[in-house]
């Protein structure tokens, strides 16, 4: 082993491994070690304003073109795969079986001599099953994980495959589900799968896991169970979590007609979860995931006073919550078939047909108090403009499978690039001068929101919009011309109403 190590992370982007880039790095500073860290992403630039992104290096790569990924690997010692498409519209165990064999492939062929991967927790399998469950019984989400750990064992290098089941920090996908579930269901009618045990785990565990997972004995290739010191049904979960939010006890029924598909419907209807990922997570819930085995605590020691608690990890991520301090969610990484083209220079390539509505007004206020109104747009604090119009857009989203509002935002003052922001992604920011957001809703084409200011003097400036659509054959014409005649009321009044909000005095709320 060198003296300096070389830690790749993918997915980078998304809940876990934006997460672990920092616990890596801080990791390196508790031990003395010398520790490289780097990130493989499909867009360098959606990791650009991360507070950790001085300190990596950031190769760009896309697994589903194994071309593309051989140079990140490079010197690698320890390759963290935590790439998972997830959603049920797509054949995600398809892509997801080509990615691992790509990065497989790549590690073997770079002499990586670990690979750590996060997996679902599987049932046990009958007597000869190979430790992976019976893959007849398991939803396709659990299926999958369980062939990416196979894949990346049968590589060649030594891989530690951790299994967990709900992880509970904000910002997850599960965790999300649990809480806004219980939140804004005093009354629940419920399938079936809510008595089905689950061993859910702290995110604090599992990323400690993960770090200490690179130093496992030479040679280990195998997977483990981790969970968390409780074992609840979902039922239980749900009202645990109400205790501890201080919520009224909650009434569930459980009947057994309702499917996983229209439980993911209602899913997608209640919580941020679109239901196009909320089908794969609940689908999952008809399996019991229960860690069969604890192998992993002769590796690892448990940390002071014990693994978390789910009550403890409840409050501890509620707390991230209400201080606006979730440092990855769910929506970091783009849903799968969002757009990721980046604003057409040249709109000649798709025959000029670049729809363009803009807005401009010179604003009696700095230009430092404008640029404050722009990066807190959206999320709480609204959309300066017809609230009832931008509602409704939301549930037309969500209706047809998109991701709708409730998103919202990571932080209510800060964003940064690639962050989701209601059903907008944010692709360009330039502190103080240009806002671009990038519509991820569903649509006939591609659009762009553009926000930006200009000073003038100490107390003018000059606060300029565009709203771009790019359509996609004759229903996207449609589509632009049958909404034009609304501009002039929902953005000509969100220019007005953000040049009003930014001056002094003024404490308007944008929604």
């Amino acid at each position: 082993m060198s003296s300096s190590e070389v830690f790749l992370v993918t997915g980078a982007t998304g809940y876990i491994g934006g997460r672990l880039v920092p616990a890596l790095l801080e990791s390196d500073t508790k031990t003395g070690k010398a520790r490289t860290v780097r990130v493989v992403v499909r867009d360098p630039g959606k990791v650009r304003d991360q507070p950790w992104a001085p300190k990596v290096e950031v190769y760009r790569g896309d697994f589903s073109d194994p071309g593309s990924i051989g140079a990140a690997f490079d010197g690698v010692d320890v390759a963290y795969y935590l790439v998972h498409s997830l959603v049920a519209s797509q054949r995600f165990d398809e892509v997801d079986r080509r990615a691992a064999t790509a990065f497989a492939a790549a590690a073997k062929a770079a002499g990586v001599r670990r690979i750590v991967y996060l997996g679902g927790l599987v049932p046990p399998g009958p007597p000869g099953a190979g430790g992976d469950g019976e893959s007849s019984s398991l939803s396709l989400h659990l299926r999958s994980r369980a062939e990416v750990g196979q894949i990346l064992r049968a590589s060649g290098v030594s891989t530690v495959e951790l299994r967990a089941a709900i992880i509970l920090g904000s910002g997850s996908a599960s965790f999300e589900m649990l809480r806004y579930l219980t939140e804004r269901l005093p009354v629940m009618v419920t399938p079936k799968w809510v008595s089905n045990r689950v061993q859910p785990i702290a995110v604090r565990d599992v990323l400690r896991y993960l770090v200490l997972a690179a130093d496992f004995p030479e040679g280990t290739n195998r997977s483990f169970d981790i969970g968390g010191p409780d074992v609840l049904t979902y039922k239980e979960m749900m009202l645990r979590y109400a205790a501890v939010a201080g919520l009224r006890r909650r009434v569930i029924l459980a009947v057994p007609v309702l499917s996983p598909r229209l439980s993911s419907l209602w899913v997608g209807l209640v919580t941020p979860v679109p239901s196009a990922i909320a089908r794969p997570l609940v689908e999952s819930l008809r399996n019991e995931v229960v860690c069969s085995e604890d192998d992993i605590a002769e590796l690892v020691s448990p940390p002071e006073g014990g693994l978390i608690r789910f009550e403890e990890a409840v409050q501890l991520s509620l707390a991230r919550v209400r201080h606006a301090d979730v440092a990855t969610s769910w929506s970091s990484a783009s849903p799968p078939g969002a757009p990721s083209d980046p604003l057409p220079t040249d709109p000649a390539w798709s025959g000029g047909s670049l729809y363009v509505d803009r807005r401009e007004t010179r604003v009696a206020a700095s230009a430092d108090a404008v640029w404050d109104v722009i990066e807190g747009i959206g999320g709480a604090n609204g959309w300066y403009s017809v609230p009832l119009a931008w509602e409704l857009r939301g549930w037309v989203d969500r209706l047809f499978g998109g991701v709708g509002l409730r998103r919202g935002r990571r932080d209510p003052k800060r964003l940064r690039v690639g962050d989701a922001l209601d059903f907008w992604r944010v692709e360009e920011l330039d502190r103080g001068r240009l806002l671009r957001l990038r519509a991820e809703m569903k649509l006939p084409g591609l659009a762009w929101l553009e926000l930006s200011v200009e000073p003038l003097g100490d107390d003018t400036c000059t606060y300029r919009q565009r709203a771009l659509f790019l359509p996609k054959g004759l229903l996207g014409q449609a589509y632009w011309w049958s909404i034009a005649p609304f501009h002039g009321v929902v953005f000509a009044g969100m220019a007005r109403n953000i040049a009003a909000a930014a001056l002094p005095g003024d404490r308007s709320v944008g929604s």
